[in-house]
């Protein structure tokens, strides 16, 4: 019996629109990247209105990204944030994006929208020491996407364990991109 291979990748045009050279300064410029992938796999109808982007804390330095491409690779885990966790961890080469001893640094994910219950798990077990993300749960699921058993405890859980949260930077840009995805009638997919 053959065993099918999976392969993760995002659309060819990431390649062609994501400088990994520029500076992201702060906050904003690295939501920004998140939202504007969102928006691009709208645009070119190549997914989900969902993207996310790992950085380096202290340098800004981008590692990795993803954008939602569910329908495109049928796959029900290639959400953006999962897609950028492992990005960014084939990038530096190792399971885990958390800061250890010999120097490795600490890695945040920007989402241009909070995660739904599988990517905030991997948010946990990938390492990353902050989670920011635009648009709320209330936001996706005003087009009814199905975030999943999401808690106030899970963030609670997540403090816990050292991750710090900041909900709805720039939040209105990343309402436009699910409104734009609504208006071109997108596929709700988890249904």
């Amino acid at each position: 019996m053959h065993t099918p291979e999976i392969r993760i990748t995002n659309p060819d045009w990431v390649r062609d629109t994501v400088d990994f050279d520029r500076p992201y300064p702060d906050d904003d410029a690295r939501v920004r990247l998140a939202i504007a992938l969102a928006h691009e796999n709208v645009v070119r109808e190549t997914g989900g209105p969902f993207g996310a982007a790992v950085f380096e804390a202290a340098t800004g330095r981008l590692v990795g990204v993803g954008t939602n491409g569910v329908i495109r690779l049928g796959n029900s885990g290639a959400h953006a944030e999962m897609v950028a966790l492992m990005m960014a961890q084939a990038r530096v080469g190792s399971f885990t994006l958390q800061a250890d001893v010999d120097g490795a640094p600490r890695h945040e994910l920007f989402s241009s929208c909070e995660p739904c219950a599988m990517c905030l798990g991997a948010t946990l077990w990938s390492g990353v020491t902050r989670l920011v993300f635009a648009a709320t749960r209330e936001d996706a699921t005003r087009l009814s996407f199905d975030e999943g058993p999401v808690f106030p405890e899970s963030y609670h859980y997540l403090a816990n364990r050292g991750i710090a949260i900041e909900r709805g930077r720039l939040r209105a840009e990343a309402i436009a991109v699910l409104d734009a995805y609504l208006a071109r009638g997108g596929p709700i997919y988890n249904r």
